[in-house]
């Protein structure tokens, strides 16, 4: 039995480094990506940042356009995992609404100072056709269609107004996060995070359905 069993363990324990070393790549590739971009992003630059060989990282993605696609979904993970999930646990409505944004804000603060993919890819791929683009754009839409489904389920609980129009309102939300971000990163201007947040209380008030549903997200 031990004979049949071995080789099993061995390709178990294999298939676990395997994937523990390609987390380690992805998670310097990240951290990569955040200062230099998507475009920054190389099988040498990595080998280089992780201590490994070129043909190790090769293995493991098998071009420099699979290396940044990988780069994008991982980075969609882990906004989801910020963002989106902590949110999700709240109230259908104004709360999980709120949530959302404030979930956001706080990364947002964060990336200050290590940069937004999502905006810094946008940049680099916005009239460059290809599977880059298409994967950066997938995520950057899911996550917009998350923010709306907020927005019309709270026009469904009739906290926001009826005549709402939710994609209006993404859209407007969407311009505070990118104003913030050109603020506070690219002008270094301090309190932008501060009026991005009275910025939505701002919209959240225009389109509250009554003066009686609860308030928006502080100011």
């Amino acid at each position: 039995m031990s004979n049949t069993t071995a080789p099993r363990r061995t390709s178990t324990r294999s298939l676990h480094k395997g994937q523990q070393t390609r987390a380690t790549i992805l998670e310097a590739a990240l951290g990569l990506a955040a200062h230099v971009g998507l475009e920054g992003l190389s099988i040498g630059a990595i080998a280089e940042v992780t201590g490994m060989s070129k043909s190790g990282v090769f293995a493991h993605f098998g071009s420099r356009e699979e290396l940044q696609i990988s780069v994008i979904r991982e980075y969609h993970a882990k906004f989801e995992e910020e963002v989106f999930f902590p949110a999700i646990r709240e109230p259908r409505g104004l709360a999980r609404l709120n949530a959302l944004f404030e979930h956001w804000m706080k990364r947002v603060s964060v990336e200050i100072d290590s940069g937004c993919i999502y905006i810094s890819g946008a940049v680099e791929f916005d009239d460059r056709p290809g599977p880059v683009r298409d994967a950066l754009a997938d995520m950057v839409r899911s996550w917009q269609l998350a923010l709306e489904r907020a927005i019309r389920l709270a026009v469904e609980t009739g906290e926001l107004r009826a005549d709402t129009d939710p994609a209006q309102f993404l859209f407007e939300v969407h311009g505070l996060i990118l104003a913030t971000h050109h603020d506070a990163r690219f002008l270094r201007n301090p309190g932008a995070i501060d009026r991005a947040r009275r910025g939505f209380a701002r919209i959240v008030q225009d389109h509250l359905a009554s003066p009686a549903a609860p308030s928006p997200v502080r100011a």
